[in-house]
């Protein structure tokens, strides 16, 4: 065991000494964002016992969450100090070896509503809803704990709902989708996992989709632009590969561009300038949304 995740007590006779995820963060003083918040939700007597998966962020992670001090957590409202650290937690063992490469699983947290998060493992790092585990299979004797590299947030509500509840970047592609019709506000509805590329107020209105244009479109048109902007299945942005080409639900593929963490994408009909992944990873219930800057051109 590294010395990051040291004993919890030394001595010189023979005895039962415990490592429960409660031990670890009671001595690990990377952990004390993390352990204020277990004490104040009061799951500290939970966490010695029974079995448990833990992705724990850091307290360099809590801090970049805009947690300035322990005292922050302290000043939490109880129930909503619980609910992230619910989120943290899931009531079984799941090592990393329990994630095949390249797979996405959901998994349910001790959150009750809106509580599952999403595991991925890329080139053997696993990543929790696209942030990576800097430190997995932390051994507890009652379950293990995975280091993560951010402070988990859970899912918004269906994709749709997420754009509509976010005016100031999608307004326009809320008044897309309205305009293409029924089945694509079935899809962005259902329960069928999709990714979703998607353009800024800015990116419709540089490719001629002002709030006027948009209401008068074709709604069939309208539904092959947006179709092109969505793949089947969660994909999140540490999942993407340069030089990859996915398959939209149109059919037609695009080109996926990755220079360290920057994502961009080419479009078949616009492949002079690719559309930049402004900001990504955006949770809801049955969809991951990348934020981009430009629409993205379907083939004629």
């Amino acid at each position: 065991m590294s010395t990051l995740f040291s004993s919890c007590k030394h001595v010189d006779t023979p005895v039962a000494v415990t490592h429960t995820i409660t031990d670890i963060l009671v001595v690990n003083n990377s952990f004390t964002f993390l352990r204020a918040a277990v004490q104040r939700a009061g799951m500290t007597d939970m966490l010695r016992t029974g079995t448990y998966t833990v992705f724990a962020p850091t307290d360099d992670a809590f801090r970049a969450a805009g947690y300035a001090d322990v005292a922050a957590i302290n000043q939490l409202p109880v129930a909503a100090v619980t609910a992230l650290v619910q989120y943290h937690v899931i009531d079984k063992s799941v090592p990393a070896s329990a994630i095949q490469g390249g797979q996405t699983v959901g998994l349910q947290t001790l959150l009750p509503a809106n509580g599952m998060v999403y595991i991925s493992k890329v080139n053997n790092y696993l990543s929790a809803n696209g942030h990576l585990v800097t430190t997995s299979d932390v051994a507890a004797d009652n379950g293990v704990m995975h280091v993560v590299s951010a402070v988990l947030s859970p899912p918004n509500a269906d994709a749709i709902s997420t754009i509509l509840s976010d005016p100031q970047n999608f307004s326009l592609l809320a008044a897309a989708v309205q305009r293409a019709g029924a089945g694509l506000l079935t899809v962005l509805q259902s329960t069928t996992a999709a990714t979703i590329f998607a353009p800024t107020n800015e990116a419709f209105i540089a490719s001629g989709y002002t709030p006027s244009a948009i209401a008068g479109a074709n709604p069939a048109a309208l539904q092959r632009l947006l179709n092109y902007h969505l793949l089947p299945g969660r994909y999140f942005s540490n999942q993407f590969i340069n030089g990859q080409t996915p398959k939209t639900v149109l059919g037609s593929t695009i080109r996926m561009n990755v220079s360290g963490s920057s994502v961009s994408i080419t479009a078949l009909g616009d492949t002079t300038t690719a559309a930049t992944v402004v900001r990504p990873d955006i949770l809801s219930t049955n969809a991951v949304i990348h934020r981009i800057d430009r629409v993205l051109i379907p083939p004629p």
